[in-house]
């Protein structure tokens, strides 16, 4: 195989962990860093106006196109599940929505032994790489690459909504980023004046001119080759020609919570019996590699209304679409500025859980799917969805009789009673939401999944045919303590029982965030890199 040479270290994956990964691992100009992306340059108009996920989204030429398994929760439906195939990853196709999360999250993770992780550890990691528009304070940074803004476009029927929310005891809040997320508000969203904000944009392209980072994009990772217990370097491919690359340092997995397991599992690292069965030879036997798949299910409640506008009357009209264009072109403002969801609202279905469990996303806007145009009717979406599912789901790696390697993807929604009891009463907390006096002029039906599902049994079932994943698969390559048969890593992100190699992406959440997750993926990052800058520093 064609030989790339020896760097310090070698970053598996160029999506938002990716760049971050990249820039800091080169800031000294000493070290040699070599970035392995999958797919293309982000050199395509959608990839930068914030409308582009429209385009992008099921889009071959953006969109990896995976698809869940069946799914018994959703009842036998598969679903597509959007990935980025870009330089950025996800970050240049997601909903650019600025969420960190509950301060318990985090706290979360350091009571299960996970030292250095804590809310008051990560706050910090958070603000370093911050340039929010309001500048730096408590919970805020300035001056770093994360830009972080207010939403340049609004709809009266979500300021409705909002008084709606508050009738109903859903108070609101300025921001929601500070530890306490309970309350309604508009979210932060990841652009710069009317434009996305992708990791690219912000991590990436201001490192590339440096001559000690090189970047290889459309090319596959075959394996980590492991030597004697170490890893020692990646075994890559492009176009039908095989390369190798060695690490005197590191070899880091970025290739998010679908990628990673499955290079872990190709290179022979994951639970024995299932490598076995794929013809693998074993590497190192970790049973956790794929499970503990976590993810955000969103039921999209619709609500036909009257008297006041909403998005699908100005996308049906050809004349307003084209002013629209004109609108973004000059001033950057109108819909195609907008992230897919504006209003957020954090709360809880009951009193038994002490913190927020649900997140609404509400649009000014209505759709069977995304991909597909938008309803002819005026209507908004009450998308919520369960922060803190108990089900647990699983990616693993499957080679077809070609020798071609596919993640069979399993979340397993909806199989626990606990899930399925929250998604019944969020559905009945949407109604009260939308029963409330501020909404009542304008005269809300409910057109999905309709005013006949009651029970909770219908409720249930109707959240298995109206749910669909928000993009948010965590926890396949989990950190935990040494007495974990499951956890992957260690508290600092190494692969249990093999020098020399890390995980560092959304997949090393031991319990998903309670709320978006791509920002608390970027904080991971930031907090990984300097972790192996630390540990080669020490020797």
């Amino acid at each position: 195989m064609p030989d790339l040479g020896s760097y310090d270290y070698i970053v598996a994956g160029g999506g938002s962990a990716g760049c971050v990964l990249a820039n800091r691992l080169s800031a000294d100009p000493k070290t040699k860093v070599l970035l392995l992306e999958r797919g293309g340059r982000d050199n395509w108009i959608w990839f930068h106006i914030p409308a582009g996920y429209l385009f992008a989204i099921g889009n071959p030429r953006s969109d990896w196109l995976f698809q869940t398994e069946a799914e018994d929760g959703l009842n036998g439906r598969s679903l597509a599940y959007p990935r980025g195939k870009v330089l950025g990853g996800s970050s240049a196709i997601n909903a650019m929505l600025y969420v960190r999360g509950q301060a318990a999250d985090y706290d979360g993770w350091r009571q299960l032994g996970l030292q250095g992780w804590g809310w008051d550890d990560v706050l910090p990691v958070f603000k370093k790489h911050e340039d929010h528009i309001d500048g730096a304070n408590e919970f805020h940074g300035a001056g770093g690459e994360w830009r972080i803004e207010h939403p340049r476009t609004r709809f009266e029927v979500l300021e409705k909504v909002r008084e709606a929310a508050a009738s109903a005891g859903i108070a609101s809040i300025d921001d929601y980023n500070t530890g306490d997320n309970e309350g309604c508000a508009y979210f932060q969203v990841n652009q710069k004046a009317g434009r996305r904000w992708s990791a690219a944009r912000g991590f990436l392209k201001p490192a590339l001119g440096r001559p000690n980072l090189r970047v290889e994009t459309n090319v596959h990772v075959d394996r980590v080759i492991v030597e004697g217990g170490r890893a020692t370097g990646i075994a890559f491919s492009r176009e039908g020609e095989d390369f190798f690359a060695r690490a005197s340092g590191e070899v880091v997995l970025s290739a998010g919570a679908v990628g990673s397991p499955v290079i872990l599992e190709a290179s022979g690292i994951g639970a024995a019996d299932r490598l076995t069965d794929q013809g693998i030879k074993v590497v190192r036997d970790l049973p956790g590699v794929g499970e503990n798949l976590q993810d955000h299910l969103q039921i999209r409640p619709v609500y036909k209304v009257s008297g006041i506008a909403t998005l699908n009357g100005r996308y049906n009209n050809l004349f307003k679409r084209a002013m629209m264009g004109i609108e973004y072109a000059f001033r950057r403002t109108g819909p195609l500025a907008m992230a897919p969801s504006q209003l957020a609202a954090f709360t809880r279905t009951s009193d038994a859980y002490a913190t927020p469990n649900v997140e609404f996303h509400f649009q000014p806007l209505s759709l069977d799917k995304w991909g597909e145009g938008l309803h002819p009717f005026e209507a908004f979406t009450a998308s919520v969805c369960n922060l803190r599912p108990t089900s647990r789901g699983s990616i693993h790696l499957d080679r077809n009789l070609d020798g071609t390697v596919r993640p069979v993807i399993a979340p397993n929604y909806l199989s626990t009673e606990a899930d399925r009891q929250v998604a019944a009463d969020s559905l009945r907390l949407v109604r009260r939401v939308v029963a409330q006096p501020p909404l009542a002029p304008y005269r809300p039906e409910e057109y999905v999944p309709g005013p006949a599902v009651e029970t909770d049994e219908d409720l249930v079932k109707a959240a298995g045919d109206l749910g669909t994943t928000i993009f948010h698969p965590v926890g396949t390559a989990k950190m935990g303590t040494d007495d974990d048969r499951m956890a992957v890593l260690d508290e600092r992100l190494r692969v249990r029982g093999v020098t020399g190699l890390r995980v560092v992406d959304a997949s090393v959440m031991p319990l998903i965030t309670s709320g978006n997750t791509n920002s608390p993926t970027i904080m991971i990052a930031e907090k990984g890199a300097a972790m192996i800058l630390e540990d080669a520093k020490a020797g």
